[in-house]
């Protein structure tokens, strides 16, 4: 983990015909119909990199939600950008592609009880402190993935302290907006690993198994159906940048970020200091 990760996600100049990106590429937002959604990350993820986005608007009147995964064909070598992730370009092959739905997209293990518990071994079991929330960072086997960032939070408003509760506790569905949904790949043997798919700061298990790392691994993302925009919030795992420093600094002295508009300041930069 220590070469990982020192880079600024983006998203891929290769996308889906119906999606368009803010000057940062850190913004996919659907512009019509509910297909032609699927966009990638700039470059392959490293084992136990994150690619993490949040979502940030939804439409109404369709049926389906986000859908993530990795694929390991560089969006340059595409002729098309297949319409769906799902079945289209898993039937590509060398793609593994998941819809998130409204119920939790949790994997049961062999030796698990549904809802995640494990079976019973006991007093120690049951005596056992939960650290789900107290713990600074979310492990996956030897992986580690700070947790600061992994739950989202409402904006600032009226009820936005209980919409904040129900984020951090994962109550709300995980395609309400707000959640921050990621994928990551795990090694797992020589050759091979296993993705996860995190769902505001729980994993899900991994969602496939065996994938072969002889290739470079992207990310994908469809901006499908119900889901209309999506925001990459940036993860950093060692110590703050200088960028995120400064950011912070900024946004000390201001009263809300969209006072930052107000500021003589470049546009791009105005909207780094906006957002996570």
């Amino acid at each position: 983990m220590a070469a990982v990760l020192d880079q600024f996600m983006e998203f891929h100049s290769v996308h889906g015909t119906n999606v368009r990106l803010d000057p940062s590429r850190t913004q996919a937002t659907r512009v019509e119909s509910f297909a032609n959604g699927v966009c990638f990350s700039k470059g392959p993820l490293s084992p136990g990199e994150i690619f993490l986005v949040e979502i940030e608007e939804k439409e109404l009147g369709w049926c389906g939600h986000l859908r993530i995964g990795l694929t390991a064909h560089d969006p340059r070598t595409l002729e098309t950008v297949p319409e769906y992730s799902l079945p289209d370009l898993v039937d590509m092959g060398d793609s593994w592609v998941f819809a998130i739905t409204r119920n939790h997209n949790k994997v049961i293990e062999e030796g698990e009880v549904e809802g995640g518990e494990q079976p019973n071994v006991g007093d120690e079991a049951e005596n056992k402190p939960k650290t789900f929330f107290t713990d600074t960072h979310l492990y996956i086997e030897n992986i580690g993935i700070p947790r600061d960032k992994l739950v989202g939070r409402s904006r600032p408003g009226r009820f936005s302290h209980i919409l904040d509760d129900l984020y951090k506790t994962n109550a709300l569905p995980p395609t309400a907006r707000r959640s921050r949904i990621g994928v990551v790949y795990v090694p797992k043997g020589q050759g091979y690993a296993d993705m996860h798919i995190i769902v505001n700061g729980e994993d899900m298990g991994a969602s496939a198994k065996r994938i072969p790392t002889n290739k470079p691994l992207y990310a994908v993302v469809d901006v499908f159906a119900a889901t209309k925009s999506v925001r990459i919030v940036q993860v950093e795992y060692g110590f703050a940048s200088l960028q995120t420093l400064c950011r912070k600094t900024i946004q000390k002295h201001i009263i809300h970020r969209m006072a930052l508009d107000w500021l003589e300041l470049p546009e791009l930069l105005k909207h780094y200091c906006k957002y996570e």
